[in-house]
């Protein structure tokens, strides 16, 4: 059975974007546990599973965790490291990787939209809790830049390019739908009022709604929507799966009180085989031969009805990823009031 409440308007949700988080504390296990794996002490969040790179998604999902955590002195380091070695110049925006044990740690200024987003809304959601208006300054001047540089209107429905340089052609636009960041634009249009934060909204679950593919009708990892208008694909560049993008799009769906749109649905159903592979291929419908991790799981249990949802324990994580998908479910839970249990190790 779906959670309730799917569709709300953007002034419904103003009190959920700035409701402060579920009682947490800078000292519980969970938290701990994820510093002690995952946070350098400067502040670098570290991608054990992927060269143990750090990018801005990872430092803004920490700086959300720092916040529903109370953790303050936390919060100060992630945000000081990332301001000094991915802060753009020019704009507000941040360089989307920071790579270890080369010359050159950022090889690539472009940005990535969806951390960007994340940073923005721990600053909005840090500065209500702590009641300090200088981290607020920070997310409206990054919530301005995404608007002025990334807005783009794609055959009369508005999206936010993934990255300033190379998604789009004269033909068409590619966007990520795990980019879609369903919860944060409540907050995100309090900050910097302009319609185009409701439309988001609105365009990209229409979006959604079309842009489903193979056997199970999944979203994929990434689209491409053609500029003349018409059916949304599957570009060439990256293969085409429902994979460890594309997982985060039904937990961002009911994170942000969508949880009964078709994508939602779809992926339930999906994840409902006993082996809960970890991906599909959109085109020819075969799946991974390895299982999902602990992460994928617990999103699955939460679109899926399970009460209470169950947290897999950070220390069991396989990586970086899995601990991450891990938190946000329990933060989506503590904004939607649903209650949680940790499961076994």
């Amino acid at each position: 059975m779906p959670l309730p409440m799917s569709r709300r308007s953007l002034a419904a949700l103003l009190p959920l974007a700035f409701a402060a988080p579920a009682a947490a504390g800078r000292h519980d296990p969970e938290w701990i546990g994820f510093r002690q794996r995952f946070m350098a002490p400067e502040g670098r969040v570290v991608d054990t599973g992927n060269g143990n790179v750090s990018h801005t998604e990872g430092q803004g999902w920490a700086l959300l965790f720092a916040v529903h955590f109370d953790d303050r002195a936390s919060f100060d380091r992630i945000l000081g490291w990332t301001r000094r070695n991915l802060q753009r110049r020019g704009d507000a925006l941040f360089s989307w990787r920071w790579r270890p044990n080369v010359a050159q740690p950022v090889d690539d200024p472009n940005n990535a939209t969806d951390g960007d987003i994340y940073i923005a809304w721990a600053l909005l959601r840090g500065a209500a809790r702590w009641g300090d208006p200088g981290l607020r300054a920070l997310a409206v001047a990054i919530g301005r830049d995404l608007l002025r540089l990334l807005w783009r209107d794609v055959a009369g429905q508005g999206v936010l390019l993934p990255g300033l340089n190379g998604f789009e052609t004269a033909t068409q636009v590619v966007v990520n739908p795990s980019y879609f960041v369903f919860p944060a634009y409540a907050a995100l249009a309090e900050a910097v009022p302009d319609p185009r934060w409701q439309r988001l909204t609105t365009d990209a679950l229409a979006v959604l709604r079309v842009a489903r593919f193979g056997r199970w009708g999944l979203p994929p990892d990434w689209l491409s929507l053609p500029r003349a208008g018409g059916r949304p694909d599957l570009p060439t560049r990256w293969p085409p799966r429902f994979s460890f993008d594309a997982v985060r799009v039904p937990l961002l769906l009911a994170w942000g009180g969508h949880a009964t749109e078709p994508a939602v649905g779809a992926a339930g159903a999906f994840w409902a085989a006993p082996t809960m592979p970890a991906w599909a291929d959109l085109r020819t419908d075969a799946v991974a031969e390895y299982p999902a991790s602990g992460g994928v799981r617990a999103i699955a249990a939460l679109v899926g009805n399970a009460r209470p949802v169950p947290l897999p324990p950070v220390r069991g994580a396989a990586d970086y990823y899995a601990a991450s998908l891990g938190l946000l479910v329990a933060l989506a839970c503590a904004d939607r009031g649903l209650p949680t249990v940790l499961s076994p190790a």
